[in-house]
């Protein structure tokens, strides 16, 4: 009788532990917060502590909501307008490919002009595009949460796929917490690299980005129905 009672519940739990981490997981790698920081830190390099951690917490909410959109109604979203995800991956690459260009050709050494300029700039920088999307949650995320929010479970209950819907949320609330804590001691980054650091460490990474990029076109041409 014990043992009939308990079952149930330590089904639930593993679903839940399960659900966290398919989400969690899932984008961790995708989203790389980690990976993401230097381009971050070189973007926001005139930016004081306190303005890196607003923007930090910008970027950390904007990711929050693409991909709780993504996950909840992205593939209701394609559906209706008849976009295929493989579509959706190429356009997305398209504008990783071209990001990562740009950055990959800035010019990240400060001069005179850019030291008298800074407070304009650091005044312009706009949380949402491009250090939310798509340096952040680029099109590999969007893909990847649109993917997961699709494999919803079939022939349970409502409470079982309320309780799920819940810990996804949580997922994605632990991702965004991720993306600040990473964002906003990029300032630590900085000075252990140094400027010369930093400077090759934006470099390599836009680079891996505009691979990134080009990989997530290549997917999705390898996706698309060719049909004869």
């Amino acid at each position: 009788m014990l043992r009939d009672a308990i079952a149930p519940r330590v089904f639930m739990a593993n679903e839940i532990v399960n659900s966290f981490l398919l989400v969690y997981a899932g984008l961790f790698p995708i989203v790389n917060p980690i990976g993401c920081a230097p381009i971050f830190l070189g973007m926001t390099q005139f930016s004081t502590e306190a303005q890196r951690r607003v923007l930090a917490r910008g970027v950390a909410i904007n990711s929050f909501f693409l991909l709780f959109g993504a996950l909840f109604i992205g593939s209701y979203i394609l559906e209706f307008f008849g976009i295929d995800l493989a579509v959706m991956r190429i356009a997305g690459g398209l504008v990783v490919t071209a990001f990562a260009w740009r950055l990959l050709n800035a010019d990240l050494r400060p001069s005179h002009q850019d030291a008298e300029t800074a407070h304009g700039e650091v005044e312009s920088i706009d949380a949402f595009y491009p250090l939310s999307m798509p340096l952040t949650v680029g099109p590999g995320a969007i893909s990847v949460a649109v993917t997961l929010g699709s494999q919803r479970p079939k022939g349970v209950g409502l409470a079982h796929l309320a309780i799920l819907g819940s810990t996804a949320i949580v997922s994605l609330i632990a991702m965004a917490l991720t993306i600040y804590l990473v964002y906003s001691s990029a300032d630590a980054i900085t000075a252990r690299l140094g400027k010369a650091g930093t400077a090759v460490v934006t470099r390599l990474s836009a680079f891996i980005m505009l691979c990134i990029g080009i990989q997530i076109i290549w997917n999705g041409w390898a996706h698309l129905p060719h049909g004869g």
